[in-house]
């Protein structure tokens, strides 16, 4: 792996390092000011720090102990990309769903585009699918 792709990698790991410790800032300080963020099902990107801290935000107020594991992590030229299991129990409410009080799991696979020392563009694939189905469908007795 060359250093570059390495470096890379770091940046990418203590962004998801600062996120893990609930620090938002810390983690938005590792973007650039022109952010780009590429989700499925939207015609165009969004962009900025603050519109990624909100979708954040939103994440951690449905689920306060959220988890986020690094599962594999590498990277090639300006890229990094990384496998994630989140985890955590909906205790707020989340994409119009009251809150279930259920622990949930899910997965993502996401691309990361690194500029210097910050991440300049991402790519996110979550299993929304598969956390909205565990958080949506009714209770089995």
């Amino acid at each position: 792996m060359t250093v570059s792709a390495q470096k890379n990698i770091t940046v990418v790991r203590t962004a998801f390092e600062a996120l893990q410790r609930g620090d938002l800032d810390a983690c938005a300080e590792l973007l650039t000011e022109t952010f780009i963020i590429n989700l499925p099902g939207l015609a165009e990107p969004l962009h900025g720090r603050e519109i990624w801290k909100l979708g954040v935000q939103a994440m951690f107020e449905g689920f306060p102990d959220l988890r986020v594991g690094i599962e594999d992590i590498f990277g090639a030229g300006d890229k990094v990309a990384v496998r994630l299991r989140f985890s955590g129990t909906q205790e707020g409410p989340f994409q119009g769903v009251p809150p279930t009080h259920r622990r949930v799991g899910f997965t993502s696979i996401d691309i990361y585009r690194v500029e210097g020392d910050k991440i300049a563009e991402e790519w996110v694939s979550p299993d929304m699918m598969g956390l909205m189905r565990q958080v949506s469908e009714p209770t089995r007795s």
